[in-house]
């Protein structure tokens, strides 16, 4: 799924192929994907941005001033800038359920229920149920995970999970309700959002990983990515579903500096804050991925030999890629579940097929040629 916008405007807009290699579902535009980590910056530092331009959070204090649960532990004392930009010394990720099932892969039956209970009411996957207290198991392990140097970038799922929690401590709300009610309701989107079959068709979800070991089955409708699977499908660092058209809205109000169909969400001064270089050790912004600062002497270029220093996005595990780009005017969207069937299926990547397909759009509006023609 391809969707370009310029100057406000969609420009291109198509599906292409089927939602597997032997599924007679035709995929079109109005399909839903499993954005993964595109939920950092589309759902948790949307989040993020909006309790910053309150005062309601400081980028310079730390963890501990918001989270009485970190008090004590090595995580107070952890800067909020530094989270956002991945240089905080977490882990990248712990893989939670190995914990919770036996070496071939059963569910421990003290955990796990096939059927939804009072005691067992996380909903991991079709017909799998997590103790509602292992919530706060894996957030112990968490607090308990070593911790790295403090300023060198480290890319971590855990980073967003405590920002997650920190939007759910200041705010009394859980992350999902707090950008559905200040950003997705009133923008008018209709598939933006967390645990898609309370909202959705299943059928019109992409399914993704047929997963081999854990859930055993084929993800579909269900967050991909197992730690956000076992938080209940809410998470800072995974969970968000949407089509390609959700996604652009998002992307174009940034790219508005917070406005939308006359509507202000985010102060323009926020925006540039959190779009903008903030590491001398990383190509990052606050929440945001930016392009390589060397791009113009790199053989592979990120994201795109065009994209301007000024642009911003995110990528997502399962195929999935949205950027932003002020000096152009542009939004590009690129939506697949690559994981389907095999998680193992990393052509996306070798063959640069995204961030080609980016770099083809630049081209084409540079020179003035159908987007259509280009990229067809």
């Amino acid at each position: 799924m391809i969707l370009v916008a310029k100057n406000g405007n969609i420009a291109y807009h198509k599906a292409f192929g089927k939602f597997n290699y032997d599924s007679a579902e035709v995929v079109n535009t109005e399909a839903v994907y499993d954005m993964a980590s595109v939920t950092k910056i589309c759902a948790t530092t949307l989040a993020i941005m909006k309790l910053y331009e309150q005062g309601k959070i400081s980028l310079l204090k730390k963890l501990g001033d918001y989270l009485p649960s970190v008090k004590g532990s090595d995580k107070a004392g952890l800067n909020i800038e530094d989270i956002l930009l991945h240089q905080a010394g977490l882990v990248p990720f712990i893989p939670f359920y190995k914990e919770t099932i036996d070496t071939t892969g059963i569910p421990y039956p003290s955990l796990y229920a096939s059927v939804k209970k009072d005691s067992f009411n996380i909903h991991v996957a079709e017909n799998l149920f997590l103790r509602k207290d292992w919530n706060d198991t894996m957030y112990q392990r968490i607090l308990q995970s070593p911790l790295g140097i403090t300023g060198k970038y480290v890319y971590s799922d855990n980073d967003f999970i405590f920002l997650a929690k920190l939007v759910e401590s200041i705010t009394g709300t859980t992350l999902d309700q707090y950008v559905n009610k200040y950003f997705y309701r009133p923008l008018g989107l209709t598939t933006a959002c967390f645990k898609p079959r309370q909202r959705l068709p299943l059928g019109r979800i992409a399914p993704s990983e047929q997963e081999p070991v854990f859930r055993k089955q084929l993800i579909r409708g269900d967050v991909h990515d197992p730690g956000a699977a076992m938080f209940g499908g809410v998470a800072g660092h995974a969970g968000l579903f949407s089509d390609a058209y959700d996604m652009a809205v998002i992307m174009q109000l940034l790219l508005n500096g917070g406005t939308f169909n006359g509507k202000r969400y985010l102060q323009k001064e926020t925006i540039q804050l959190f779009t903008a270089y903030h590491s001398n050790g990383s190509r990052r912004g606050l929440g945001f991925d930016k392009p390589e600062k060397d791009n113009y002497r790199r053989a592979e270029p990120y994201p795109a030999r065009s994209a301007s220093p000024a642009s911003f996005g995110h990528t997502g595990f399962t195929g999935t890629f949205v950027w932003a780009d002020p000096a152009s005017n542009l939004v590009y969207i690129f939506l697949s579940n690559r994981l389907t069937p095999d998680g193992t299926n990393n052509k996306l990547l070798k063959m640069n097929v995204r961030t080609n397909i980016l770099e083809a759009v630049y081209q084409a509006f540079s020179k003035k040629i159908s987007v259509l023609a280009i990229i067809e």
